[in-house]
């Protein structure tokens, strides 16, 4: 876990508190409270949609900025 930094996630409008500089989609799911195997598609600050790869490791950037721009929602 980083230390010192705070990145917010937008997981199907709610913003997520996350310590480390890295997610994966299972993780994203199971923040969001649904089963990993539906899917994580990602949401990029264009309104572009990608289906995240199971295992694939997302890159964060701290502060609230960043959940405004990129979203998450089920697959």
């Amino acid at each position: 876990m980083s230390k010192g930094k705070k990145y917010y996630l937008n997981i199907e409008g709610t913003e997520y508190p996350w310590d480390d500089a890295t997610i994966t989609p299972e993780e994203i799911a199971q923040l969001g409270g649904w089963d990993p195997a539906i899917g994580v598609i990602e949401i990029d600050k264009d309104n572009n949609e990608r289906t995240l790869q199971p295992g694939e490791v997302v890159e964060l950037k701290p502060g609230h900025g960043f959940a405004k721009k990129i979203r998450w929602k089920r697959g």
